[in-house]
């Protein structure tokens, strides 16, 4: 395979079987990212590849996806009812842990990351094994920016914040704008649907939109590819199967930036 093409892989993470009940896992710590992002870490470690996900069981409420922030735990921000319900969890509560699941990142050669507010998680973990060069990092304000001392450590940290109280003053796009993306064999997103799509349209402005592999995020119930419920158009890719990670030249004929369907099945 050329270092500088990213072929759609089918890694499938847990079997099915394994997959059915979840894990229970005891919290050993709560940490307070921001205002409004939490990392809950849990007593037991998980066999994960970076940009891989679980389905978090919150007994009693919901079951909702997350990214793996690192083997041991997830980091959430508060943005529904379910999430709410974890935040209110401390150390010693439990939770349920099913995965992992999907294909997650895999990089070659030179790589950049670009992370837009909560994407950062599953980049982090990318960037912790140290096959990330440079990394940038977006969030709308200072006070939302996370784990930037220990990025800071492996890569070569960009940052932009959208009301410019630390950074740069604006969009990730803005950054990328002033590197020479050709330099890159390997280009890794996670972030708002519409910052990635804007990431995407400049790599294929630019004949690029191979190197890209973007983490994409849909309403999943099953997350083992049965229920359909987060097949995207017009090929009808799973995300929880054939991603969450995919190419970009994939995307550029799908439904970035343009839809998604919510838990009724319609376009929105």
């Amino acid at each position: 395979m050329p270092k500088t093409e990213y072929r759609q892989r089918k890694l499938w993470g847990a079997l099915m079987t394994e997959a059915a009940t979840p894990v229970i896992v005891t919290l050993t710590k709560v940490i307070d990212e921001s205002p409004s992002i939490k990392t809950f870490v849990f007593d037991k470690v998980f066999d994960i590849r970076p940009g891989q996900f679980c389905m978090v069981w919150i007994p009693g409420v919901d079951e909702i996806p997350m990214a793996f922030s690192a083997a041991n735990s997830i980091t959430v921000m508060k943005v529904g009812d379910a999430t709410a319900s974890l935040f209110e969890l401390k150390a010693g509560d439990k939770i349920g842990i099913r995965g992992p699941f999907g294909n997650g990142f895999h990089p070659e050669g030179k790589t950049l990351a670009i992370a837009g507010g909560i994407g950062v998680t599953p980049l982090f973990t990318l960037a912790a094994t140290g096959e990330v060069d440079t990394f940038i990092l977006g969030a709308r304000t200072k006070t939302e920016l996370i784990f930037t001392e220990e990025l800071e450590k492996v890569t070569d940290l960009k940052i932009a914040t959208d009301d410019g109280t630390f950074g740069y003053h604006g969009f990730v796009t803005g950054i990328m704008d002033e590197l020479d993306i050709s330099e890159y064999d390997s280009i890794c997103v996670c972030g708002p649907e519409m910052m990635m799509k804007g990431i995407l349209d400049r790599l294929a402005a630019k004949g690029l939109a191979g190197r890209g592999q973007f983490s994409m995020h849909r309403y999943m119930k099953c997350a083992i590819g049965v229920c359909g419920s987060c097949c995207m158009d017009p090929n009808g890719y799973r995300v929880c199967k054939d991603g969450p990670v995919f190419s970009g030249e994939i995307l550029l004929t799908g439904e970035l930036g343009q839809h998604h369907r919510g838990p009724s099945g319609r376009r929105e």
